[in-house]
């Protein structure tokens, strides 16, 4: 079973200047600092079903980005990545 494990900070460093700070390899730092892959995309996907109910409401890629406080290169990739699952 694997163990549910938390985020460590970096405070706004690199993860170079962490591991030369801490005499630990890239890879560890990574490893630790990383937000885990299960959580990313489920937040991913919680972004995507928000910009496709707004879009659906009507709403244009600037305004949705605008209510959300993604960019607007964001929100059009999402729009984009809805129009090809509906051609396909």
């Amino acid at each position: 079973m694997a163990v549910k494990r938390q985020r460590i900070p970096r405070n706004g460093k690199t993860i170079r200047e962490v591991a030369e700070g801490t005499g630990l390899s890239t890879a560890t730092i990574e490893r630790w600092t990383s937000e885990p892959r299960a959580d990313y995309l489920a937040r991913a996907n919680e972004k995507r079903a928000r910009v496709r109910e707004l879009r659906a409401q009507g709403l244009s890629i600037r305004a949705i980005a605008e209510e959300t406080g993604y960019s607007v290169g964001t929100v059009h990739r999402y729009v984009k990545e809805m129009n090809e699952q509906v051609d396909a």
